[in-house]
């Protein structure tokens, strides 16, 4: 194996472990770790990214399948316009200059971090809001079903597609949009909005590897090892996370997450 190819397995462990340890949000890790670790341009790393997410949220759907975790209509509603933006991400991404993306991707970074810091906190303190407006999507305990409706639909379908189009222009996946959607819209348990998430994930991201692989732009031979390592992170992820608090991990996710965002700034600029 050349340095390459184990960096790529390396930073692929990492980011499969975070993707266990917080819920399918360390996918958004990827990218800047393909900018910092292998030096790529923000076009070149997406599709790579993407097919770890692909890859790793794929395994993590089955098994919330397996345990009935998944909401399968869920995701289908909230995938259905990612998977047509995915590829349309992909296409701009190839003819955006880098700059642009390093500063659009520090952006949302430095957003989705705050907010998984204050959200973290929240819970660790016991002071998440009680008195939220009642969710379009709620769960009849009855039957362990979503109770549909045409709100439903559309703040379901709404978020599917602002994840699909950043998955396919920044290789973020998606998650630190799709869970914080199904956290408001949906009265899910978390463990069941953890493994949506995933299924989402895994089908948007799908998409958008197989759109990059058409057209050229991924590279195969950092992807691969890459997947493979996201892969063993997640096994990995998934046993530490049943002895670490979930708040606390996510507060030094963000941190951490933080901190590369304003790397990213400091490349860019």
């Amino acid at each position: 194996m050349d340095s390459m190819s184990a960096i790529s397995v390396g930073l692929g462990v990492f980011v499969g472990t975070m993707m266990a340890l917080t819920g399918a949000g360390g996918g958004i890790l990827s990218v800047p770790l393909l900018v910092f670790g292998l030096n790529l341009s923000i076009a070149s790393a997406g599709p790579i990214g993407l097919l770890a997410i692909a890859v790793a949220g794929s395994l993590g759907a089955i098994h919330g399948l397996r345990t009935k975790l998944l909401r399968y209509r869920a995701v289908l509603v909230m995938a259905v316009l990612g998977i047509v933006l995915a590829p349309i991400g992909i296409y701009m991404a190839q003819r955006i200059p880098n700059t642009p993306l390093l500063l659009a991707f520090a952006s949302i970074l430095i957003v989705a971090s705050i907010r998984m810091f204050i959200q973290a906190q929240q819970e660790i303190t016991g002071t998440v809001p009680k008195d939220r407006p009642a969710p379009p999507c709620k769960l009849d305990q009855s039957i362990g079903r979503l109770i549909w409706s045409v709100p439903c639909a559309r703040s379901l379908m709404g978020s599917g597609a602002v994840a699909g189009f950043l998955s396919g222009l920044l290789g973020v996946g998606g998650g630190f949009i799709i869970i914080p959607a199904l956290k408001k819209v949906t009265d899910l348990p978390m463990q069941s909005i953890v493994a949506t998430s995933l299924g989402v994930l895994a089908l948007i991201s799908i998409a958008g590897v197989t759109s990059a692989a058409v057209a050229g732009h991924l590279n195969w031979s950092i992807g691969i090892p890459f997947a493979a390592g996201a892969v063993a992170g997640m096994l990995v992820g998934s046993v530490i996370a049943k002895h670490i608090s979930g708040p606390r991990i996510q507060q030094v996710f963000a941190v951490f997450t933080f901190l590369i965002s304003l790397s990213l700034l400091y490349k860019a600029i």
